[in-house]
């Protein structure tokens, strides 16, 4: 019987495919990044996880690639963790990333790249439901027709270190918040 930090860990790379070493240990905000470690160690031992790409990611299939949008996605998401229960996030549905509830709103992250400003108008809008659109650059959110719902728009910059800047945009176009 895995211990419940394990099947947290289990049911996100089962869902997301492979994360950062990192995202997984902040995944699990309540435990100590010592404890965390410990945990993944034990479940490698079990070959219920695997390292990927030399370690910097984990997956549940050592054939499994970590899709870049999802990794964008959970960085975003971890700025939000501690409001936000360990099975209150999962997939989305396509063109969104990750879906999470915070305080009985839902949030959906997409991920757009340069040209794919046209996939926001896919989204299905619905009376409590907020969207983090995380962009490349800032200035595409000017290019987006947006959803009839409040939005806020992310930048994930990685400045050359494994942990990146998240920052946090409004609709109104200026910066509410950096987090690191």
């Amino acid at each position: 019987m895995l211990l419940q930090e394990e099947q947290y860990i289990i049911h996100w790379l089962t869902q997301y495919g492979a994360l950062t070493k990192t995202q997984v240990v902040r995944l699990l905000k309540d435990k100590p990044p010592q404890t965390a470690e410990k945990i993944i160690r034990g479940l490698k031992r079990e070959v219920m996880l695997h390292d990927i790409s030399g370690g910097y990611y984990l997956g549940v299939d050592p054939m499994c690639q970590p899709e870049q949008r999802i990794i964008l996605s959970v960085w975003v998401l971890l700025q939000f963790i501690d409001h936000v229960e360990p099975m209150a996030h999962y997939p989305a549905t396509y063109p969104s990333q990750i879906f999470f509830l915070k305080e009985n709103m839902g949030y959906e992250i997409v991920v757009l790249y340069d040209g794919e400003q046209h996939l926001a108008r896919l989204l299905q809008p619905q009376e409590d439901l907020r969207y983090i659109f995380v962009l490349p650059r800032i200035s595409m959110a000017q290019e987006l027709v947006l959803p009839n719902v409040p939005c806020l728009f992310a930048t994930v910059d990685y400045n050359g270190q494994e942990v990146p800047t998240v920052k946090f945009y409004t609709e109104e176009g200026g910066a509410q918040n950096g987090s690191d």
